[in-house]
Parts: C-alpha cells; structure tokens; sequence
C-alpha cells in the first residue's frame, strides 16, 4: 500500500491510499504509453483519413457518401482482383501448411546436419521478396531461364511460364510457398517439440502404428500451431503485392492482378486515391471477417 498526498479545493492536504494493483495497473500503462502512441499515430488515424478519403469525390473532393464503395462492388476489375487473389490466398495457405508440416516432421527426426538443413530451408523467408522475384523471374524465364534448359535436357516440352495463363498463377503460388516453408516448418517444429513423448510411447505400446499416431496423436495436438499458420498466411497472402509487381506485373490478362496490386494501380497509375481509398478499406473489412471466421471455426478444432 502506497500513500499519495494531494490537495483539495480548500487547500487541506488529503492522502489518497493506492493499494498494489493499482499501481502494477499505473506502471503497465506508462510502459504501453508508447506503443498506444505508435498505434494512435500510424494505424488508427491513417485508417481514420482513408475512410474519410474514400468517402469524397476525387475530383472535386465533394462528399459523395458511398459512391466509391458501390462503384468498387460493381466494378469487374475489382471482383476479379479480389477472386485471383482468394484462390492465391487458398492454395498458398493449404500449400504452406502441407510443405511446413511435412519438412517439420522430416527435420524432427534425428539426422544428421538437420540444424543446417534447418537454416538452409529458412534462408529463403529471410531473403528479401524483390530479390526472390527476380530470381525466380529469370530462372522461369522462357528463352534464358534455368528451368527451360533442364527440361530441354531431358527431353520435355518447354513452357512459358509466367506468360501461360494457366501457368502464371500456379507458378507464383509455388514461388511464394518455397519462400515461406522455412517459416511455417519453424514454427510446426516448436510445436512438435511441445508434444509430450509419453503420448507416442503409450500409443507405441498399444500398437498404433505411425500413420495412427499422427492422426490421433500430432495432428490435434498440433491444432493451435495449424490456426495460427492457416490466419497469418491468410492475411499475408491477401495482401500479396510484391510477387505480381516484380514477377508478372498483374499479366498475363490480370491472371495474377492482386487486389492490392490494383488497388496499386488505381492510386499511383490511375491517380485516384478516393476509389483506391474505398477499395483498401474493403480489404481491411475482408481480411477482418475472415480472420474472426477462422478463429471461431479453429477454434473449435483446437485442444490446448
């Protein structure tokens, strides 16, 4: 119990008793004070002035109200930005979870040089992602890139790449999975090592064989590191940008114009920051939903 003195309308001192958890309360706001300004400065208020922004003319800067919100839901390239970027978002999630999980598992074992492996596999989620663009850009490239030659080695078809409509978009997504396995394998490791062994030994003793004990033994134990991999991948994947800005440039035929690449062009190409505006904070909303819906759902499926 601490005793603060202070002083009332008529000046008699007047002792004010703080007991310990208003003080422990005191003190962890005046550390949060600084990150509560950090936030207030460059997320709330920046979020503040686009709704703000989205809701003028851009021309005039009149208030136009929704206008920019339901030119955006009727607007085909929108609507098709916005489902290019569902089935990237989809498959990279699935895929990042399937490749994280499985090279996990294979780097859990004891091997020998697995601490090595393990950083050479993370080594591409620390690279920066212009400079994985160009790479692989250059190794897809259908004239001077890498993997045409090897093909053209052994005997099979060449393939245009990242000029293929059907081929674009499939190539991106297996670029940004190679990129963050690393990541999503670190993070299933400390998962995997979090499981109790005595699990595996009674299963073990009662004749479960391997498959039974990742199904009925890793798998639900690893619900909570597979909810957490599934809503950042989300969220990362829905504001992919850099790959169809240094890879494809949205091409070919907008296979792979990313919500947030046209929301790019809009803004910058297009200058027209009201309707950009309206569309990035449609995202924002997107994103939101989907991240309460996960949570809700896996939370169902997880046991801590």
């Amino acid at each position: 119990m601490s005793l603060i003195v202070s002083r009332d309308r008529t000046g008699a001192a007047r002792t004010i008793r703080m007991g310990l958890a208003s003080r422990q309360a005191l003190v962890a706001y005046i550390f949060l004070l600084p990150a509560l300004i950090y936030f207030a400065v460059f997320f709330f208020y920046p979020i503040i002035q686009e709704v703000y922004v989205s809701l003028l003319d851009n021309a005039t800067a009149d208030f136009v109200g929704l206008r920019n919100y339901v030119q955006a839901l009727q607007d085909p390239r929108v609507l098709n930005s916005f489902k290019v970027t569902v089935i990237f978002a989809a498959s990279v999630t699935i895929a990042s979870i399937v490749v994280g999980l499985g090279l996990a598992m294979l780097l859990d074992q004891p091997l020998r040089g697995r601490a090595v492996l393990r950083a050479i596999f993370l080594v591409p989620y620390l690279s920066s992602a212009i400079i994985v663009g160009l790479m692989w850009r250059n190794i897809l490239d259908p004239l001077t890139g890498i993997l045409n030659r090897v093909l053209l080695q052994y005997g099979l078809p060449q393939q245009d790449w990242l000029s293929n409509y059907n081929l674009a978009l499939p190539a991106v997504i297996a670029i940004t999975v190679w990129q963050g396995a690393g990541y999503t394998m670190v993070l299933f490791l400390a998962g995997l090592q979090n499981i109790p062994q005595m699990y595996y030994e009674a299963a073990r003793v009662d004749g479960a064989g391997p498959w039974a004990r990742f199904r009925r033994i890793t798998l639900p134990l690893l619900a909570p590191t597979t909810l957490f991999v599934s809503i950042i991948s989300v969220i990362g994947s829905l504001q992919g940008f850099t790959q169809a800005y240094v890879i494809t440039q949205g091409g070919p035929a907008e296979a792979t114009r990313f919500y947030v690449y046209h929301v790019f062009n809009v803004a910058f190409n297009e200058n027209n920051i009201a309707y950009s505006s309206a569309l990035t904070f449609l995202m924002f909303i997107a994103i939101l939903v989907l991240t309460i819906i996960q949570m809700r759902l896996g939370n169902r499926a997880v046991e801590y």
